[in-house]
């Protein structure tokens, strides 16, 4: 068993690699990549047998980051990523420095700010976004914890973070999911 700072160099050095990886996160179990690579983000989209025009979620340890990510951080941004007692993506117009295939038809990009201590670390680590989408093919469940991810997900990623594995996700769930338009304007898109 890796110690959980060779755990989380592994999937940086298989990120950097232009690798997919099986991560926790502060929601459910994830695949992940460079959120700068479109190669790698191309792979998640093939992996998920998702369209690719449906955007993907960034995650990143910090509202610093998100400022360079998105040309313009509304004010309300860093209050609601504060305040929110659970997981928050947020849904940015003005996405700049990441892969153009995570982006909306709009240009815009749903980013959320881990505070779980494995998935923050590994973005502190990577120094970089890192994709945050579900484990799953698209249309199917999601998995509530990594006993629930199929083989056909694990086969298909370079690394599996080992961390976290054993635990059964009762309290999983997806984050909330809000756009924060012109004048302020928050409209919920997942509760």
């Amino acid at each position: 068993m890796k110690t959980l700072q060779e755990d989380i160099a592994q999937a940086c050095e298989v990120m950097q690699r232009g690798g997919i990886i099986l991560y926790p996160t502060d929601t459910i179990w994830g695949i992940g990549c460079d959120a700068t690579n479109s190669e790698a983000v191309r792979r998640v989209y093939e992996i998920k047998r998702r369209a690719d025009n449906k955007a993907l979620i960034v995650l990143t340890d910090s509202m610093t980051k998100v400022d360079f990510y998105v040309e313009e951080v509304p004010d309300i941004a860093y209050d609601l990523t504060d305040l929110s007692e659970k997981p928050l993506t947020i849904i940015y117009t003005g996405a700049r420095n990441l892969a153009p295939e995570l982006l909306g038809d709009d240009g815009s990009v749903g980013i959320r700010v881990t505070r779980e201590k494995f998935s923050q670390t590994l973005c502190r680590r990577f120094r970089k976004a890192i994709v945050s989408t579900s484990a799953n093919v698209s249309g199917t469940p999601s998995p509530m914890s990594f006993a629930d991810i199929s083989d056909e997900i694990k086969q298909a990623v370079d690394y599996i973070v080992e961390a976290r594995q054993d635990e059964v996700g009762g309290n999983a769930a997806p984050s909330s999911i809000i756009k924060l338009g012109a004048g302020g304007l928050i409209k919920v898109i997942r509760e």
